[in-house]
Parts: structure tokens; sequence; C-alpha cells
């Protein structure tokens, strides 16, 4: 990050540290730095962020299930405050490369579309837009589909965002308001002193952001986050092939999830698809296995075949920070010390709503709605 101009503190601003240099980390530390902040970020290896190989899908409401309410609440929430965020980073010179084109959830076979119809029912229960249309249908609109598409769900409210180009604008926008990278690994964490592998960093006020590695972070509540593994691939269409869906693709295929996220920004004017959701307990593994492309591509042909004469551009794995309930883990846990962690497959979608309750709680205000069930206070108990 080049050397940004010292901005001008107010007298009496807090220093804060945010531990973590995701999605989630430099969304906080960017919001903190415009609140007048002092503001600095740690982690050794950025690169190694869940957020940095996910396919960006902001939904909201087909990650929708039944008993997860607070989960619906808090992303749609989230969503609300998607279009103002990528406004404003756009405004600093860094499009985040949002993309309102929605979603369409295809089902590969009876009972595929008999999920898809419980999710329809309850998310009308629940007033959301979400429509099953036949097989022809959505062929219409995406003629790749495979023929052995049943129907699916089309949801016009859920938008995506190009990862990278998020990410690289949070950076620059970060480095623009201030906020100093550190390098260093991050041991442990106490109210007012963040202890790294060259020392010691006294802040006024810590977050803790470090997605599946917050978890030896936080004490009493730590233990409720755990790394769930997910592989992706880079696929890039050919002269020969047809081009990439417009809008998201999800799918289940007899029960497999798949998700194909289509990119613009493509070599030579060629498509890019990012195609993803594997999910598994490996710890902090962060190989990819033959396994997982092949379940990926497998499930990925059957619901779009165009795919398998596209180039293979790259693959991937990262580790979700995985909670009991899908919840975030959102608060204080210590006397200055945050939690924004544990965002499960939502980091992408959840870090407006993350971003602004911490600065919320830096300015001692009220936290947005939907936030206090995400307080790490409910999980204590359990752990």
């Amino acid at each position: 990050m080049s050397e940004p101009a010292a901005p001008a503190f107010p007298a009496g601003a807090t220093e804060v540290a945010v531990v973590g240099g995701g999605v989630i980390g430099l969304a906080v530390a960017w919001r903190a730095a415009t609140a007048g902040h002092r503001v600095t970020l740690f982690d050794p290896a950025p690169d190694r962020a869940a957020s940095r190989v996910a396919g960006g899908m902001l939904a909201p409401v087909t990650e929708a299930w039944p008993g997860e309410e607070d989960v619906l609440v808090l992303g749609e929430e989230s969503l609300r405050r998607w279009p103002a965020f990528a406004e404003e980073l756009s405004s600093c010179g860094h499009d985040p490369g949002l993309s309102t084109s929605g979603t369409v959830v295809a089902a590969f076979d009876r009972a595929d579309a008999e999920t898809l119809h419980t999710l329809a029912g309850y998310l009308h229960e629940l007033g959301r837009e979400a429509t099953y249309v036949p097989a022809r249908r959505l062929r219409r609109s995406e003629p790749g589909f495979a023929g052995s598409i049943t129907g699916g769900l089309v949801v016009p409210g859920d938008l995506a965002v190009d990862t990278r180009r998020l990410l690289a604008a949070l950076r620059a926008a970060a480095g623009s308001r201030g906020v100093v990278e550190v390098a260093e690994e991050v041991g442990a964490v106490e109210p007012g002193v963040v202890r790294t592998s060259r020392g010691e960093h006294r802040a006024d006020a810590i977050v803790v952001a470090a997605g599946a590695w917050s978890r030896s972070l936080l004490p009493d509540v730590g233990a409720h986050v755990r790394p769930l593994k997910g592989e992706v691939l880079r696929l890039r269409s050919r002269r020969t092939t047809l081009p990439p869906p417009t809008s998201t693709v999800r799918a289940m295929v007899e029960g497999e999830p798949v998700y194909l996220v289509p990119r613009a920004d493509g070599e030579s004017g060629d498509g890019d698809l990012v195609v993803g959701a594997t999910q598994y307990e490996a710890g902090f593994d962060t190989a990819v296995t033959a396994r997982g492309v092949r379940r990926l591509l497998d499930a990925a042909e059957r619901v779009f075949p165009g795919i398998a004469e596209y180039e293979v551009v790259e693959t991937a794995a990262g580790l979700r920070a995985g909670s009991a309930d899908n919840l975030p883990l959102l608060g204080e846990v210590a006397d200055g010390v945050y939690a924004a962690t544990g965002h499960h497959r939502g980091g992408l979608l959840l870090a407006p709503v993350t971003a602004d309750a911490v600065a919320a709680w830096l300015a001692g205000a009220a936290p947005p709605p939907g936030v206090a069930a995400a307080h790490p206070d409910r999980v204590k108990e359990r752990v």
C-alpha cells in the first residue's frame, strides 16, 4: 500500500487495533479511520483470508432457511447497506465491482425442486421475493442451462461483488485514511494490549476480525469459532464456448450445492466464472484436493454443460470462520476488546453492517438493527 498523506486526527482520537486483514478487518479499519480514529491493522499474511477466494455472493435470501431468522435479518440489514458502501468506495476512486443482476437457484431433480419449493414457501411467509419458475423460463434467460434442470427460484434482490476488486478497494481506501498495516503475527489479545511476535502494541480499542484464526484470541467464546474449508475454481470461457451465465447461479445437484458467479474481468474479452461450494471440516488445511475439484466440476457441468470446454485458470482453498448457529460473533468480549468474527459464508455480505457496528461501539452509540442477536454472550454458556 502506498504511503498516504498523514491525516489530521482530532484531539483525543482513539487508538484502534484491528486484528485480521480480510474483508471484515479492512472494512472495520476503513470505517474506524474515516470516523477519525488512529487505526493499526495487524495481519502477517492477508492473502490467506477466506474472502480472497470467496465467490462474492451477497445473497441473504437464497442462503435463508427455517430456524435461522436472526441470520436472515442481519444479512438483509447488511444487504441494504451495500449499495451505499460500494458507492462510497467508488467515490474514493476504487470500484469494488458490485453486480445487481440477481440470483437464479436451479434444481437438478425433483428432490432438489421440492427443497426449493420449501424455501420459496418459507420466504413468502416472511414477505421476501422469490419466485419458483419452470425450466423453460430459466433457459430463456440463461440458454446454457442443462436440459435436465427441472426449474428454479428467481431472486432479483440479491447482489454480488468481485472479491478481489473489493479487497483492493478497501485496502486503498483504508490507506488513504491513514490506516497502518503491520505484518506481525498476533499471539494474544487482552484489554489495551495486542501481543505480537515482535512485542506489545497499546490500543484503546481492539477488534478481533481474524476469521478462523480468531479462535485462539478470544477467551471464553473463541471455541465457538472453527475453520471450515472451502475450495473454489476460476474458469474462463473461450471463443468457441458459450459465455458464462449473466446472473449468479446457485444450484442443488442431487443435494450437493454449487454456485457459479460470473466475473466481468476475463482476459482478452473472455468471461471468467468462479465455481465453488465445497465445505467440510479439515482443520487449517488449505490444500486444494483432487476430490474437491472433481466435485465442483461435476456439479457445475451438470448444471451448465458448456463449462466442460472452459479453461481452468485457478484453483484455491480458503477457511471460513464457522459458528454453530451460523451467526457471527459481534460485540464486546472484554473491556475495549470486540469480536467481529464467525461470519461463516457471510463475510462479504456482512462487511458493511459489521463495520458500521464497530464504528457505533467506538462512538458509544447503538449498533445497527439485527446486531444485538449476534452478541458473543449468547455462546458463553455453550463453551
